[in-house]
């Protein structure tokens, strides 16, 4: 599907700023937006939006489909009269700079689960009403997921392939009797997802209302401990005990003589197809009902992935197993239209799966960091890139550009000199000017390269198990200058629409 020409910025939502220790969907979600349109910038992307569990990664989330309750703003729930403004005195306390999720969470779950017992108590006639509509319309995947998360807490936690043989395979008497005990569990994590969930829209209108789209993120494999495989355990390789019998991850090369095991089950496609992969179709029709276009992360694996033994140890041992292949997305089409979708072709990619997304219309995706270890024909640099593309200066798993810079091979910060005819200063806006001014239709930054912030700002080190995903901004870190000047850019290189001509004048003393 092709993008007009635009650009956008990265941020997930945690990463805002406020003072209740995470980023919410109130009105500091709000100024955000405010932010962008002021820049000119007619995208944001964020990642998945799914609840999170063990490493507070977004990318392994308890569900593909529910939204993450620590992202509901609480003065909204103040507002509503749920909570008292002097309850929310324990939030306030935590460190603002960063997200510490270890006083975050207890702390956040019990004012939400204050708040939902006060609703129940209190909720008006129109207010259940409303919620049961929510309830209704969400059937699908919501009576599940919440009967997951209040079973999960009865069980202290444990994840659901240690549960009883009887829960763990959903026997139709245990998940009645479930459902009867933990009836109160379940009502609760309804309420917090109709709350997320009307959060999130009205955002996402106010987005609109400024011309502004959202990118979302889909993980193209599920959490092990999900609602997703636990209620469909039909649809992945698993044993009679729940337990995976192969698992994700993908081959040595060179940055790894090990490969990486990430131990996401593996679906059996075979079985998908039995339905016409009516799974998938779901899960992408459910994100579009709350994002505008939709990166899919690992989307070589459609055309073949990695296969690891479950009791392997590492990715050494394991086998490439052909995908779905054309077959899921013809599925997707033909039940959806045309897919809004970026795919992540990251890596060492195969001729079938370039084919495989120019065959559905699908953008691939460029980073600006990887062009400069090589020559002249690296597919990374600019004057190589087709339009239909979305370039990058760095992802959430790359260091800040400033921080990857100050690190590189001195052989790739001379061929950026030289790129760019440009010194050292200021690398973080010069490699921004170069992605705008690519043919590429999609221009993508994240927060912290457009605040030319080093590596203490970086959201993710991929194969390390803490301190990831917790940075935040501050309004304090803006100048005053980044957002007229991002507009310059997007003015000149033809990325913000309607726009005439030059708004501010270019000034490299500024940056």
């Amino acid at each position: 599907m092709p993008f007009p020409r635009r650009s956008g910025v990265l941020l997930h939502p945690t990463s805002l700023p406020g003072p209740y220790g995470v980023g919410e969907l109130g009105r500091e979600a709000v100024a955000w937006l405010d932010f962008l349109e002021q820049a000119g910038q007619r995208l944001w992307q964020v990642m998945p939006l799914g609840p999170t569990g063990y490493g507070d990664s977004p990318y392994q989330s308890f569900s593909s489909f529910a939204g993450n309750h620590y992202l509901i703003a609480v003065e909204e729930l103040v507002a509503e009269g749920w909570l008292e403004a002097g309850e929310l005195a324990p939030l306030a306390a935590l460190p603002r700079e960063r997200v510490d999720y270890g006083a975050l969470i207890p702390a956040k779950l019990a004012l939400l689960e204050r708040a939902a017992g006060r609703f129940e108590e209190r909720a008006t006639a129109a207010q259940r009403a409303e919620l049961g509509a929510f309830r209704e319309a969400e059937a699908g995947w919501l009576a599940d997921y919440a009967l997951f998360m209040a079973l999960k807490e009865a069980h202290g936690g444990a994840a659901w392939s240690d549960w009883e043989p009887e829960l763990r395979g959903r026997e139709p008497g245990a998940m009645a009797r479930a459902r009867r005990e933990a009836a109160a569990g379940v009502r609760k994590h309804e309420t917090w997802q109709f709350w997320f969930f009307r959060q999130w829209r009205r955002l996402r209108e106010q987005a609109h209302a400024r011309g502004i789209q959202v990118i979302g993120d889909v993980p193209i494999f599920v959490a092990l401990d999900s609602a997703d495989a636990w209620a469909a355990p039909e649809l992945f390789h698993f044993d009679a005990q729940g337990r995976p019998t192969v698992v994700a991850g993908v081959p040595p090369d060179y940055f790894s003589a090990t490969g990486q095991r990430w131990g996401n089950p593996l679906y059996d496609w075979e079985a998908m197809a039995r339905d016409g992969y009516r799974w998938w179709v779901e899960r992408v029709r459910a994100t579009l009902a709350l994002v505008d276009i939709v990166r899919i992360d690992h989307f070589r694996g459609f055309a073949a992935y990695w296969e690891i033994p479950a009791a392997e140890p590492t990715a050494v041992n394991g086998r490439w197993v052909q995908g779905p292949g054309q077959a899921l997305f013809t599925a997707l089409t033909e039940a959806l239209g045309a897919l809004p979708v970026i795919a992540e072709d990251l890596g060492v990619i195969t001729p079938d799966v370039d084919e495989l997304r120019r065959a559905n219309g699908l953008p691939g995706m460029k980073v600006l960091q990887f062009a400069f270890a090589g020559d002249a024909d690296d597919p990374y640099l600019p004057h190589n890139y087709e339009r239909e593309c979305v370039v990058y200066t760095g992802t959430h798993d790359n260091d800040t550009t400033a921080g990857w810079y100050a690190q590189a091979p001195e052989a790739e910060r001379d061929l950026v000199r030289r790129y760019l005819a440009r010194d050292d200063r200021n690398v973080a806006w010069e490699l921004l000017r170069l992605a705008q001014a690519s043919v590429a239709d999609t221009a993508i930054a994240p927060l912290q390269d457009v605040l030319g912030l080093g590596s203490e700002a970086r959201m993710n080190t991929p194969g390390t198990a803490g301190g990831n995903w917790t940075w935040r901004f501050a309004w304090e870190d803006v100048p005053h200058w980044v957002a007229p000047q991002l507009r310059e850019l997007a003015t000149l290189y033809g990325r913000l629409p309607g726009s005439g001509g030059v708004d501010t004048p270019y000034r490299q003393s500024q940056l």
